[in-house]
């Protein structure tokens, strides 16, 4: 298959739908020989909110440490390859459409189909292991427990800030997703988590207990080194960032935290863009509590200065409570339609609204505060 052609299959298994359970994965790394060789250190992030920007400065300390590393994250946000990256390189068009068509074949002989995620994950695992990478970041996509990427040995597992999402399949409460994430934790291996509300934080410890994995708190955030990425909660996923390294055994000093944190780059993260001499903050934030730190990170970097809201979700969250903490920050709002089947039906007008949609809808992704010229 050509690039085009193999990445149209790998969007068609989109139709198997989530598949939640670690023996197809497993089936899938085992046929695809995409295990990691003995010796390459594997940290596993789970987590609602901040696994991705952790994981961005796990692979951005470890380059900086001389370590070849293997990045795995999802969704992109523009091109299939931005999920796997070794050493901050996307993989290339000719090995991914080779990879996929090797594994169209392999896919074809299984029953049931491995879906879009397992197909991915194993795709970047048989290219770390092919591109000797000494470390591999695996971000989870959803959960943990049943997630594919726990289908891969771990030697460090850390959770991120948990709050509510993915509720259908993850549970209604915080403690039920909290049980869902921390069920990544591995026997006897070290286990990492930023601070959670006490209910979450004791569902983690019974977890950790139970599988004797030595399980560590993050205290405080990090301070004293330059952070490329904006905002106080971007200090404590570096804490654990750099916690997580500490844990798989990588020597750190001074200048190597101080180079890779301070080139870190993570798009959609409170990224900040120029266009026709305005300037745009571009955010993801997908829930009330990641829209919370947009809020508090928008305060931080612009006071009271207000801003023209663009805003497409799709449907499934909780558009009510991501709008109730960035629609302050805006003099106007503009409510968008995005181009996926996956879209929230838009309730307004397409002119300025201020009126709140019902709770219908997620964000997938949201640019929020581009301010007025000055």
């Amino acid at each position: 298959m050509t690039y085009p052609e193999s990445i149209d299959w790998l969007f068609s298994t989109q139709l198997f739908g989530i598949k939640l359970g670690l023996d197809g994965p497993r089936r899938l790394l085992k046929e695809f020989l995409a295990y990691p060789e003995h010796g390459v250190k594997v940290i596993h992030i789970a987590g609602t909110n901040g696994k991705g920007s952790t994981c961005a400065m796990i692979n951005s300390v470890s380059r900086a440490a001389g370590n070849r590393t293997g990045l795995f994250t999802s969704p992109h946000l523009i091109d299939f390859r931005e999920r796997i990256r070794v050493s901050g390189r996307e993989i290339p068009e000719q090995e991914c459409s080779a990879m996929l068509t090797e594994l169209r074949g392999i896919c074809e002989t299984l029953d049931p189909h491995p879906t879009f995620f397992e197909i991915a994950l194993v795709l970047a695992m048989r290219w770390f292991r092919e591109n000797s990478c000494e470390i591999i970041v695996l971000e989870t996509g959803m959960g943990g427990r049943l997630d594919a990427t726990t289908a891969v040995p771990a030697d460090v597992c850390a959770i991120t800030p948990i709050a509510l999402d993915h509720m259908q399949w993850l549970g209604d409460t915080v403690e039920q997703i909290a049980a869902e994430k921390a069920a990544i934790f591995v026997e006897g291996k070290p286990a990492l988590s930023a601070p959670q509300e006490p209910g979450v934080r004791k569902v983690l410890e019974k977890e950790a207990n139970e599988r004797r994995s030595p399980l560590t708190f993050i205290e405080a955030p990090l301070a004293g080194y330059p952070l490329a990425l904006a905002g106080i909660h971007q200090r404590w996923n570096a804490a654990l960032a750099l916690e997580c390294l500490h844990q798989a055994g990588i020597h750190l000093d001074y200048g190597t935290v101080h180079h890779g944190l301070s080139v870190v780059r993570w798009p959609g993260r409170f990224e900040r863009l120029e266009h026709a001499g305005r300037e745009i903050i571009l955010d993801g934030a997908h829930n009330p509590q990641g829209a919370a730190v947009v809020a508090e990170t928008w305060r931080e970097q612009f006071g009271t200065r207000q801003a023209t809201l663009v805003f497409s979700a799709v449907a499934a969250k909780d558009v009510r409570g991501i709008l109730a903490f960035i629609a302050p920050l805006a003099a106007k709002i503009h409510l968008c339609p995005v181009d996926t089947p996956r879209a929230s039906p838009r309730k307004n007008s397409p002119r300025t609204s201020r009126r709140m949609p019902r709770r219908t809808s997620a964000t997938r992704a949201s640019l929020p505060p581009s301010p007025p010229p000055c």
